[in-house]
């Protein structure tokens, strides 16, 4: 009966939730002071710390992101450097390869133009060459002919050295004559 009691005198202070009870009010602020002077002895050191750490980590990383930023930087305008100096380099090489061509060209041309003198004037000595064959010839056959034609005139025959160097004087004298 006491127990039965008891339970009926709960359930009517039991009645709602914004029932205020002495008891547990005290009770619960007590154990949020001890909760938040265990946190701030012994667990807030610790998250400030991992905060901090963590606020500087972010720091280091930062200047490690500008660092390599303006490492990146440098090294894309040392990049356009060498490119330029490389165009500017082939460029050079170009320009020379064709200067280097137009003097072999030239030297080709002289070379090919002394060798045509050359071949003219190797070809005029063998013409004049020729010529004075067929003209020494020619003088051999004209004395021949002379000789046979001055044979059938005395009809006798003129075959000694002595008059054939009589006729080659004449002919010689001919020619000066001209």
């Amino acid at each position: 009966m006491v127990y039965a009691a008891l339970l009926t005198v709960q359930e009517e202070h039991a009645a709602g939730p914004l029932t205020v009870e002495g008891g547990l009010m005290i009770w619960t602020v007590f154990i949020f002071l001890v909760l938040l002077f265990i946190l701030k002895k012994f667990a807030w050191p610790a998250v400030l710390g991992a905060v901090e750490a963590r606020e500087k980590a972010l720091e280091q990383q930062l200047a490690d992101a500008e660092r390599s930023r303006a490492e990146a930087a440098k090294l894309l305008e040392e990049h356009r450097r060498l490119l330029a100096e490389a165009k500017g380099q082939a460029h050079a090489i170009v320009v020379e390869a064709r200067q280097l061509a137009e003097k072999e060209r030239a030297v080709l041309l002289e070379k090919a133009k002394q060798e045509h003198e050359e071949l003219l004037a190797r070809a005029r000595r063998e013409i004049a060459a020729e010529r004075d064959r067929a003209v020494a010839e020619l003088r051999r056959e004209a004395v021949d002919l002379s000789l046979a034609a001055a044979s059938k005139l005395i009809q006798k025959r003129l075959d000694s050295e002595t008059d054939r160097k009589l006729v080659l004087e004449y002919l010689a004298t001919l020619d000066a004559g001209r």
